[in-house]
């Protein structure tokens, strides 16, 4: 017999939820509401107004470095996909078990280093390598440390899995690839796609390694709007971060839709 815990029934819980969710999201709302700010200090109301908005679309500078985000995290999120659901494979369906702990800790690892670490480390290593393009390097560093993010959702779902869909696709003289395309990849889809999704959003907002690594020519979003800080807070910065806050917002709803039509498909009988 199940027991139901009420939240009611712990006092001081209902407060102290409010006050959480307010100290979460209040500092997005002063982003949000101070980008429609006609006046040019940030902190000051004076009125609405939608030219800030203007003045970042039509910024050379912030149009630039959101191309090289985009492009650098749309190649990333293909490879580190790509690489964590062909891990993912490997792993969950090995039947070596000290294999299987030994390959998700090297997956698994750039999620237990500090990012500077390995950001340092992969500067030193295109250092010896002689890679100077940074294009390039921003490539294969975040397809590096976004495989482990798009391989959790992947290994969840594959774990969740049962096997009798694959071995009844054997039993009907299917091969492998054919029942990795026809079987498996539209069952775990929604954690690829979560995975994919996940990567993209990781590499969008990596700052720490695109800092160290970029070049002229190869400047990030978030370097960008770092480089802005430095010189002063104006309200085209919080015109840029509630465009970002909007974008995210999207790209989660699509996921979840996506996530829970699998759920649903996949308790259908």
């Amino acid at each position: 017999m199940s027991i139901r815990h009420d939240v009611k029934r712990y006092p001081g819980l209902a407060p102290l939820t409010v006050f959480f969710f307010l100290y979460l999201y209040a500092p997005l709302a002063v982003i949000v509401v101070y980008s429609f700010n006609a006046n040019r200090v940030a902190g000051v109301w004076t009125g609405f107004s939608l030219k800030w908005y203007g003045s970042a679309l039509n910024n050379a500078a912030l149009m630039n470095a959101l191309e090289t985000s985009l492009t650098v995290a749309a190649i990333a999120t293909v490879v580190s996909t790509l690489v964590a659901l062909s891990a993912a494979l490997a792993i969950i369906r090995g039947k070596n078990l000290h294999f299987r702990k030994l390959s998700e800790t090297i997956v698994n690892l750039p999620l237990l280093l500090p990012e500077i670490v390995l950001a340092v480390a992969t500067l030193l290593l295109f250092s010896l390598l002689d890679i100077q393009n940074g294009m390039l390097r921003l490539t294969i560093a975040h397809s590096a440390f976004c495989t482990p993010f798009a391989f959790l959702p992947i290994r969840a779902r594959l774990q969740g899995m049962s096997l009798d869909f694959e071995e009844a696709s054997a039993d009907l003289y299917a091969d492998r690839w054919t029942t990795f395309r026809r079987v498996t990849l539209p069952l775990i889809f929604p954690g690829v796609f979560s995975g994919a999704m996940l990567a993209f959003l990781i590499s969008m907002d990596d700052f720490i390694t695109s800092n160290l690594l970029s070049t002229g020519g190869s400047t990030t979003l978030p370097v960008y709007i770092f480089s802005l800080i430095r010189a002063g807070t104006s309200p085209e910065l919080n015109a840029i971060a509630t465009l970002l806050i909007l974008a995210s917002l999207v790209l989660a709803t699509v996921a979840l839709l996506v996530a829970a039509r699998g759920a649903r498909e996949n308790a259908e009988p």
